[in-house]
């Protein structure tokens, strides 16, 4: 088997059965999944398991994830972190305008309603979704990128992604399909707007994992099982991908971030 199948064998491997564990776990913390949900850990432990075997290769891949203020190409492609972080909200927003054409009246949950402090959610989310970006975006999607280009890895880097939602297959099939929609659309729209960012790659990623999150939580009620919200959002995910997509590299480039 070579290097990278072993290194993604692993690493995927371990997310599932960190995710399962700490799903596991959390009733017993006490810690409510609308303020975040263990499970989101589950890359972050398949990522220090794969450092453990492979510290070189997995500290080349995660170049670039955190800040590089003394780095000469530090600066590279840093335009796109604002371009990244708005195509969230309007994934969100292209969504809610859909659902309220369709049924008349559009989902607002008011943030002092909720059971814990908005503040401390938003906090709590970004923790979460850099838990699992460190896996998704800043490890397994370099580790794929030689191999299968930008875009080939985006897509392969959003199904895996997707099927790690296990419960989501416990829903509506037509629930199931939104959902895959959505995150293979986002995944392409975290690897292009992410090609070629050599500093703070986590941190973009997170936060657009972030507004994504705090978006359908505000804004949209799929956590009910409710087919047409997440239906909806796997059409509004495509949508704003395309943009992305018309500027997609057509062939694979030598690594821009790390990679080796």
């Amino acid at each position: 088997m070579g290097t990278w199948r072993a290194e993604a064998g692993v690493f995927v491997t371990v997310a599932f059965v960190a995710a399962g564990a700490w799903g596991a776990l959390q009733p017993a913390t006490g810690i409510p999944p609308e303020v975040v949900q263990l499970t989101q850990f589950g890359p972050a432990v398949a990522v220090a398991v794969a450092a453990l075997v492979w510290p070189t290769r997995v500290r080349g891949l995660l170049a670039g994830a955190l800040p590089a203020r003394r780095r000469p190409d530090a600066a590279a492609g840093r335009g796109r972190g604002p371009a990244l972080l708005l195509t969230a909200p309007l994934i969100v927003a292209l969504a809610v305008a859909a659902y309220a054409a369709l049924e008349g009246t559009a989902r607002i949950t008011d943030p002092r309603s909720l059971s814990h402090p908005f503040a401390l959610i938003v906090a709590a989310q970004l923790v979460g979704a850099c838990g699992e970006e460190i896996g998704w975006r800043c490890l397994l999607q370099p580790l794929l990128r030689r191999r299968f280009g930008p875009l080939g890895a985006s897509v392969a880097v959003g199904a895996v992604w997707g099927g790690w939602h296990v419960q989501v297959f416990a829903q509506a099939p037509l629930y199931a399909a939104g959902f895959l929609l959505a995150t293979v659309a986002m995944s392409v729209v975290l690897g292009l707007g992410l090609e070629g960012v050599r500093s703070n790659r986590l941190l973009l990623a997170g936060g657009f994992h972030t507004l994504v999150n705090l978006g359908m939580l505000l804004f949209l009620d799929e956590e009910s099982g409710a087919v047409l919200p997440m239906v909806l959002f796997g059409a509004a995910s495509l949508l704003a991908a395309l943009p992305w997509l018309q500027r997609a590299p057509t062939r694979i480039m030598p690594v821009a971030y790390g990679a080796r």
